[in-house]
């Protein structure tokens, strides 16, 4: 498995992660067995780079993710986030970014995932009413006590990770990056590059959509995350069926998969991308990490930005309410 640098701090990933977040729940039905087996297996190929979160199955995800590594530390870089939280007056969902906050919150993840350093501590999402620059701090500290190595933020904008990288470096930033979101050309991504941050895209398969397997909103299980998603919905659904056929047309050409197509997209967009494709099950990993042998040229590159270009993608990637929680 090739390997690629994020940041300029030292922190080396596999160019290919694992985003376990499927495994705790969003996605329908969950098995704990195929999860850890799944995860196993990703490390016997090289996947080495695992990518969980505190919220995640309200920390299922985490001990699962610690039980999987058990024995096995060495082998893997380990990211995890911290953000979201519970608003106690109402009960529902809550970002903080209070500096009391950071530090508990990674003294629980530690505990969660059994071991001593997170390689990746990200925020999750921004607390707009705490200063970044409080927040980082928090987070620079985490790393001066040897309880977190690197330092990554979620959906932030250009000028937030500009006001961060002045605490501290900043190694990473993950957000989500596909054929069909393509948000961060515009702005973030030039301000990554000028303060040395890398890459990593989170659902770069569209959430599923992109492998081609997603044929009727039907299909999706009751409690399925993507039945409340604008891009499965009604007219988008439909139109976005047609741009993943165009995908399949020329991945077909490739003698490859739509999902391995869109993966090798993602990572031809330069060394400083390690995208974290999500998956709960063995044959779809095993499918993704085919993307690795795939190779574009500059010609096929063209191709898919003729039936891809930025913006193709019908209806917002969130519901209304999450997406003001993004690039901010």
């Amino acid at each position: 498995m090739e390997k690629r640098a994020l940041g300029r701090e030292g922190l080396e990933v596999s160019a290919l992660g694992l985003g376990c977040m499927g495994m705790s729940e969003f996605y329908g039905k969950t098995d704990d067995s195929e999860s850890l087996a799944t995860i196993h297996r990703a490390l016997e190929l090289g996947v080495t780079f695992l990518d969980t979160a505190d919220v995640y199955g309200r920390g299922h995800n985490e001990q699962l993710v610690g039980k999987a590594i058990r024995g096995r530390r060495d082998d893997v870089v380990l990211a995890t986030k911290f953000g979201f939280t519970q608003d106690p007056a109402t009960g529902g969902p809550a970002i903080s970014g209070k500096p009391d906050y950071v530090h508990k919150a990674c003294d629980a993840s530690l505990k969660r995932l059994g071991v001593e350093t997170i390689d990746l501590y990200y925020q999750h999402r921004i607390d707009r009413k705490v200063p970044i620059e409080e927040t980082v701090g928090a987070m620079a500290d985490l790393v001066r006590a040897g309880k977190v190595r690197h330092l990554g933020l979620c959906e932030v904008d250009a000028e937030t990770l500009r006001r961060a990288s002045a605490v501290h470096p900043i190694s990473a930033l993950q957000s989500e990056y596909s054929l069909w979101s393509r948000d961060l050309e515009d702005e973030i991504l030039p301000a990554c590059r000028k303060l040395g941050i890398g890459i990593v895209p989170y659902s770069p398969l569209g959430r599923g959509f992109l492998t081609g397997q997603i044929k009727r909103f039907e299909d999706f299980a009751p409690d399925d995350y993507r039945r409340n998603s604008p891009r499965f919905q009604g007219e988008n659904f439909a139109k976005n069926l047609k741009l993943v056929s165009s995908i399949a047309e020329i991945a077909k050409k490739k003698g490859c998969k739509p999902s391995q197509l869109a993966l090798a997209w993602v990572l031809a967009q330069g060394k400083d991308f390690a995208p974290i494709p999500g998956t709960k099950r063995r044959p779809y990993l095993e499918e993704n990490v085919g993307a690795i042998g795939v190779k574009l040229s500059a010609d096929d590159l063209g191709l898919i930005e003729s039936v891809s270009p930025q913006g193709a993608a019908a209806g917002s990637r969130h519901t209304e309410a999450l997406q003001r929680l993004v690039n901010g």
